[in-house]
Order: C-alpha cells, then structure tokens, then sequence
C-alpha cells in the first residue's frame, strides 16, 4: 500500500513513448536492411560504428570502405554529445 508521500512511478507522455517505440522500430527495420543488403551483395558490404563506454569511445570497422564510416561514426558521436550538453545547460537555466 503505498501512502500519499510515495509516487507511483514516472509519469511518460504518450509523445514520448511513441518516440521510443519508433526509434526501437527503426533499428529492427535498419538490421533488416543490413541483413538484406549483405545478402543481395554477397557480404561484400561495410560496418564501422562507435560504443560509447562513459567517456571512453570503442571504434570499430571492417570492409573496404570502413575508414570513411568510422570518420562518419565519429563525427556522429561528437555532434551527439555535444547537442546532448547544450540542451542540458539549457534545460537547467530554464528550470532555475
């Protein structure tokens, strides 16, 4: 039984859960086209991507043209990271 002081759990705006059931839709979408692809292509395709560990990045690639997709991956993340501290500052600001 939980009493009036004790909240029941985060409340999600149904906008915010449609973008996280689209995101997750996109990636099984985009693994079904990586697997198409490799199949028509004969596994002649590309990969690179970077993992993020904190604040150490894990690069990885493999193909022919996996330099130019790592560059890519990297750029992505930077781009990504620093979007992701701007609209924190910003957020703050707004709620002080």
């Amino acid at each position: 039984m939980l009493s009036d002081d004790e909240d029941e759990g985060i409340g999600v705006s149904s906008r915010l859960l449609g973008f996280l059931l689209l995101g997750i839709m996109l990636v099984f979408v985009g693994v079904a086209v990586l697997v198409v692809a490799s199949l028509v292509l004969g596994g002649k395709g590309s990969v690179g991507g970077v993992i993020l560990v904190g604040p150490i990045p894990i690069v990885f690639g493999a193909g022919p043209d996996a330099d130019w997709l790592i560059v890519i991956s990297v750029i992505l993340t930077v781009v990504s990271v620093i979007s992701f501290l701007v609209l924190n500052r910003r957020n703050r600001k707004f709620r002080e």
